[in-house]
């Protein structure tokens, strides 16, 4: 059961053909099978998710996420489990309420399974997750437990944050489907805030249809995705400000190819010169505010904090006033251009990171080519569209104009259509 996509476990548990109980038990087998190689959980206690399932299995009304086990990433508040934040300054830290969008998932009929790691506050420190693919590789960040529970088949669903690459980047690593919808689609009550300007909720799934289904939950309406014609995309192989290694370049290209034969419209675009200082702006918002948002709790626990998450904050806080406002003015300059610019495509085709997860675990690898979406506040998602000499996944990114979450999602179900990957599970 632990290769049952989303789709096709809400098909079965509404449709009463798999109760929420032996649904659970048997991910919670397969977990404790797979886990000790992965570290995917920072708390899963396997009573709990029993009484959870059998509380769906007694529940008259089957909503559309009926019996569903999410992962939560450990900077999301759950009422009912430790959020420990990947920091020991929250270890004594009690959270009192569900985040909002765990009280949407919960409301859809879905239960909170566990808490994925994360980075130490969500940042660069990483935690003790393993690529699933190969435990001597990283799974990305900052959601790298969502990430890895998800394509190590733990749960059909997993939530994440991202403030610059921290849902793409990781489900990329990992070969899942990221989402990242546009900024404020989903409500961020109740997560650790890092960058009010920045941080967005997103999804890991296995499919794009299953992302359709997470989301249509967390708005309250559905998305599922239709069938479009053959979309005009923009393709964009690599940006100024990083370096695609020439696996993750070969691999796009080919992507686009085959897109290009299925009928698409595949135009070969250069960064508009008006979006070249994405990277700058982007880390001197991400900074400032961090810096901001963070300054009470650096100032009481600097010495629990890694020396990374401090020398970022020290940065942060060293920017001047007028850098924040120059920045953030900036940033609604180039949302104006990217308008512009991406008006004339359905979506753009960018990589989901430089190069295949790198090996170690001391880093969790590039966010760059995530961080001009991020910066646009504009709805992406990432496709695995093949592996890297280290037979390790690739991703395909895609983002839109901010708003068109819906045509997005289709976008890709139509891409993913053509590009078919096969999964660890």
């Amino acid at each position: 059961m632990n290769g049952l996509t989303l789709t096709e476990a809400v098909a079965r548990l509404r449709g009463g053909t798999l109760s929420a109980t032996d649904y659970a038990n048997a991910l919670l087998t397969h977990v404790d099978a797979t886990d000790a190689a992965i570290q995917a959980w920072t708390h899963l206690d396997a009573e709990t998710v029993r009484k959870e399932a059998q509380r769906s299995d007694a529940r008259a009304e089957r909503g559309p996420l009926h019996g569903v086990p999410v992962g939560v990433k450990d900077i999301i508040g759950t009422r009912t489990q430790p959020t420990r934040m990947g920091s020991p300054a929250f270890d004594d830290v009690a959270v009192t309420q569900d985040a909002e969008c765990v009280r949407r998932l919960t409301g859809a009929g879905g239960y909170v399974f566990g808490k994925t790691v994360t980075t130490e506050l969500a940042f660069m420190h990483p935690g003790k997750t393993r690529n699933p693919w190969n435990a001597r590789h990283t799974p990305g960040g900052s959601s790298q437990g969502s990430a890895a529970a998800v394509a190590a088949g733990h749960v059909p669903i997993a939530l994440g944050t991202q403030t610059n690459g921290s849902v793409i980047r990781p489900a990329a690593y990992c070969g899942v489907v990221g989402f990242k919808p546009t900024l404020g689609a989903i409500p961020f009550t109740g997560a650790h805030l890092f960058s009010e300007t920045l941080d967005t909720l997103g999804t890991f799934t296995r499919t794009v249809a299953d992302a359709a289904l997470a989301f249509g939950a967390l708005v309250g309406k559905p998305a599922q995705p239709g069938t479009p014609s053959p979309p005009r995309l923009a393709y964009l192989p690599d940006f100024p400000w990083t370096q695609v290694d020439c696996e993750m370049d070969d691999t796009l290209d080919a992507a686009a190819t085959r897109l290009r034969a299925a009928g698409a419209d595949v135009v070969p675009v250069a960064l508009p010169d008006a979006l070249g200082e994405a990277a700058r702006v982007h880390r001197v918002i991400m900074l400032s505010e961090g810096a901001r948002n963070l300054r009470e709790l650096q100032s009481r626990s600097r010495a629990q904090l890694s020396t990374i998450l401090n020398k970022a904050l020290d940065e942060g806080r060293a920017m001047s006033t007028d850098d924040a406002r120059r920045a953030i003015a900036s940033r609604a300059a180039m949302i104006a251009a990217a308008a512009d610019w991406i008006g004339h495509y359905d979506a753009v085709i960018v990589p989901s990171a430089p190069a295949e997860a790198p090996e170690g675990l001391g880093s969790t690898g590039d966010a760059s080519c995530c961080t001009l979406a991020s910066l646009l506040g504009a709805p992406a998602i990432t496709l695995p569209i093949g592996l890297g000499g280290n037979r390790l996944p690739l991703g395909m990114q895609l983002f839109a104009s901010p708003g068109n979450d819906a045509k997005l999602l289709a976008i890709a179900a139509w891409c993913e259509a053509r590009l078919p990957f096969r999964g660890l599970v």
